[in-house]
């Protein structure tokens, strides 16, 4: 148990000379004030400052007062230098419109934080491989440990991705390959699933709203839908273009109405089967009496949709805790293998899905 030090200044000859301080030349409190006003040695204040253990709960709150009364902010550019590390983790993303990001974001800095690391951001405005290293330039003068880049779509400049040499990197969301450690949602398990809940429910096909070309997800999610209709004896139709935007789906979704074949729709992902059922309501069209409209995301709306949506649930939280195990795998200097891991996907079935009509 901590015992109070034995000093020739108490709390209250501190805390005055600290005011002192404040009122002429600006000076921060130092680790041993922080000591001296909370009646424990510098050591225990080093152990609440890096939130180690084998520190009472009394004497946290003892310490964690003292800071707040002083002032006091740990030396954080210091503590990294004297560890090796600076606790923070870069992300390189390629845009944070689309809801796959964004989430896929927020599950990384959760894992991320929980693990006692910050994340730093850099968006990248045009997908090139001159601004890919110049985000790491930029990350390597932000100072962190390790990188994970988000890449959603191709670059315009480059058939695969190239990263700098010797840094610790995990790629989500890519086609990088074998050549770095990648995490991924399995976007072609999921399609099957759903495309074959479709056929299963007696559908002749499946009409697909496609997701952008430059995007990885969407190629995969469309390479998928085909193959399951041919393997299944159906022959796929046209494919139907939007750019993950609800607009997009309704606009494509006008277009998907208006044809009387049209009986069942796997769209590439929430936002728009959104407008596609807005599309469909104008038409006249019930969901899913005459057309089943399946997404792909389960975004935490897609229940209170009109009807309530089915559709492919991604595990978002996993895909960053992966992400983040790996970078800190690397750093750690554990096994760690090439490749892509695939984190599983699972059909949730609400009420836009249904047989279809009788002729």
């Amino acid at each position: 148990m901590e015992t109070a030090d034995s000093t020739s200044a108490s709390g209250p000859q501190v805390r005055a000379r600290t005011r002192k301080r404040a009122a002429g030349r600006p000076q921060s409190a130092s680790m041993a004030d922080v000591a001296r006003v909370a009646g424990v040695s510098s050591q225990t204040v080093s152990r609440v400052s890096n939130g180690y253990a084998g520190v009472t709960e009394e004497t946290r709150r003892q310490v964690l007062a003292a800071m707040k009364e002083l002032g006091y902010r740990p030396n954080s550019a210091a503590r990294a230098l004297k560890r090796g590390e600076f606790r923070t983790i870069g992300v390189i993303t390629f845009g944070l419109s689309t809801t796959g990001n964004v989430r896929t974001l927020e599950a990384i800095a959760m894992s991320a934080a929980h693990e006692g690391y910050a994340v730093t951001l850099l968006p990248v405005a045009v997908p090139t491989q001159d601004e890919v290293r110049g985000a790491f330039s930029r990350l390597g003068e932000l100072a962190v440990d390790a990188v994970i880049v988000i890449q959603e779509v191709h670059l315009h400049d480059a058939v695969t991705l190239s990263l700098p040499p010797n840094v610790q990197v995990v790629v989500a969301d890519s086609d990088a390959g074998d050549r770095y450690t990648v995490v991924d949602t399995d976007q072609a398990g999921g399609t099957r699933t759903a495309v074959r809940h479709l056929l299963d429910l007696g559908h002749r096909t499946v009409w697909h709203l496609a997701g952008p070309e430059e995007s990885y997800a969407a190629q995969r999610r469309t390479d998928a839908w085909r193959a399951e209709l041919t393997e299944a004896g159906c022959t796929p139709p046209p494919l139907v273009r939007g750019d993950w935007s609800a607009e997009s789906g309704y606009r494509a979704g006008r277009e998907l109405a208006a044809r009387e074949d049209c009986t069942a729709v796997f769209a590439a992902n929430d936002q728009m089967a959104l407008g596609l059922l807005r599309a469909l309501h104008e038409r006249g069209r019930k969901v899913p009496e005459d057309v089943s409209v399946i997404g792909f995301d389960d975004i935490p709306e897609s229940g209170s949709f009109l009807p309530p949506l089915t559709t492919v649930h991604q595990d978002f939280a996993e895909v960053g805790r992966r992400c983040v195990e790996g970078v800190l795998r690397q750093m750690r200097h554990e096994a760690t293998e090439h490749g892509t891991t695939l984190v599983p996907t699972r059909l949730v079935v609400r009420d836009s899905t249904a047989p279809p009509p009788r002729r």
